[in-house]
C-alpha cells in the first residue's frame, strides 16, 4: 500500500539503525548508509550533529514529517506547560496517521498517512482523511465499513513484530481503537532509543 518503500528504507541506512524494527531492513544486513560512499561516513559526530541525527531519526519514524510541519510541532510542544520533549512525543502520539499505525490496522506508518488520506478511517463516526489530524484522549478511530476487508488490514493485525501500546483499546474484530490517553515518552514502543531531549536542544539553538 506505501508507496515509499525504497525512501523508507534510505532513511534506515542513513540513521544506521532500523527505526521501525522491520524485520526486511537493510541495516539488518549493512549498517553503512547508503550511496558509494556510506562506508566512509562512520565520522564522530559534533554535538550538532547529534541534535541533528535526533531530530532526523524521529521525524523520519513519523513517516518523514516535512520540516516546517515538525517546527510547528515542536513549537506547539514548547509553548505548552511541562516538559517539551514530553510534549512533543504526545502530540506525535495524538496524530491520526500514527494511532492507526499504532493500532495495527496498517503495517507502516507510511501506509498509515495513504491509508488515511484515502478515506478509509473515521473519528467518533466522521470520515477524516488527513494524516497530521490531532486526536484527542477518548477519540474513537474506526476503519470503514467497506475498508475492514482489505488485505493490507487483515494482515497487518497479525503482525507479530510489533504490540499495540496500552494507551491504546484496540478490538481488531470490529476494526475499532479508542485513544484511551496522550502517552508519554516511556509509554511509547519505540524499536531505538529516541531523544527528544535533544531535538529540543536542537531547535533551542
Amino acid at each position: 500500500m506505501s508507496k515509499r518503500a525504497s525512501s523508507k528504507y534510505k532513511i534506515d541506512r542513513r540513521m544506521g539503525e532500523n527505526i521501525w524494527g522491520r524485520p526486511k531492513s537493510p541495516v539488518n544486513r549493512r549498517e553503512y548508509g547508503p550511496g558509494q560512499h556510506g562506508q566512509r561516513r562512520k565520522g564522530k559526530l559534533s554535538d550538532f550533529g547529534v541534535q541533528l541525527r535526533a531530530k532526523q531519526k524521529l521525524k523520519g519514524y513519523y513517516g518523514d514529517i516535512r520540516e516546517k510541519q515538525f517546527r510547528a510541532i515542536f513549537e506547539e510542544a514548547n509553548r505548552r506547560k511541562g516538559d517539551t520533549g514530553e510534549n512533543l512525543i504526545g502530540l506525535l502520539e495524538s496524530r491520526l496517521d500514527a494511532i492507526v499505525y499504532r493500532a495495527k490496522f496498517v503495517p507502516t506508518v507510511f501506509a498509515a498517512r495513504q491509508f488515511v488520506n484515502h478515506g478509509h478511517v473515521t473519528v467518533n463516526g466522521v470520515r477524516v482523511n488527513i494524516g497530521s489530524y490531532r486526536c484527542k484522549a477518548g477519540d474513537v478511530i474506526e476503519v470503514r465499513q467497506k475498508s475492514k476487508q482489505l488485505v493490507t488490514v487483515l494482515e497487518s493485525a497479525q503482525l507479530a513484530e510489533r504490540d499495540v501500546p496500552d494507551y491504546l483499546e484496540v478490538d481488531h474484530n470490529k476494526m475499532v481503537a479508542t485513544f484511551a490517553r496522550v502517552p508519554g515518552l516511556s509509554d511509547v514502543p519505540y524499536p531505538v532509543i529516541m531523544e527528544p531531549n535533544l531535538v529540543v536542544e536542537f531547535y533551542s539553538r
